[in-house]
């Protein structure tokens, strides 16, 4: 049975929910999903162990997390010695006015500053969790937002993630692992 990595860094949690929907679309294809928070100590993970390497990274205020530069920077090689995919989580990917090309634009930065060539990338669009914005971040997102044409009314949350292309992308990595 192939070991799959799968890190990902999450915010307000639904960075968090795509990977487990990943896991669990691999793990009906009889593949071991291991599932770790990226920042975790990166001295601690070792991405050789394992047959292929995903990894999820929501974007805010237009970056990654820097953290996943300095896990890339450590495991670089090993993890270019294996199939591997990377999944953006942005509004910009869908949701309110989406904007594709800022969402990839994001991901090619993000990308060229690691240097890492993942064989399959994904732009999934992400949440508005008013819920667990703080008083600040809700003024910021109500602004943001609202300048979209999306929804500001902060008694809810609002979710625009496409759970079939996420199961999809899950499905082509399991293709892409089992040819390589």
């Amino acid at each position: 049975m192939s070991r799959i990595l799968l890190l990902y860094a999450s915010v307000e949690g639904q960075t968090t929910m795509i990977a487990e929907r990943i896991a669990q679309t691999l793990r009906k294809d009889a593949l071991s999903v291991d599932m770790l928070s990226a920042d975790t100590d990166p001295a601690k993970l070792d991405p050789a162990a394992y047959d292929g390497v995903i990894i999820g990274a929501s974007i805010h205020y237009g970056h990654h997390p820097d953290y996943l530069r300095k896990l890339l920077r450590l495991h670089g090689s090993a993890i270019a010695a294996r199939p591997s995919a990377f999944f953006s989580v942005s509004l910009s990917a869908g949701g309110p006015r989406p904007k594709p090309a800022a969402a990839q634009r994001y991901i090619d930065k993000f990308l060229r500053r690691t240097a890492w060539r993942p064989q399959l990338v994904a732009s999934i669009a992400g949440a508005v969790r008013y819920s667990l914005y703080g008083p600040i971040k809700r003024r910021v997102m109500i602004v943001f937002v609202g300048l979209g044409g999306g929804e500001t009314d902060t008694s809810r949350d609002y979710e625009y993630t496409d759970w079939g292309a996420v199961e999809r992308f899950a499905g082509e990595f399991a293709q892409h692992l089992k040819k390589a």
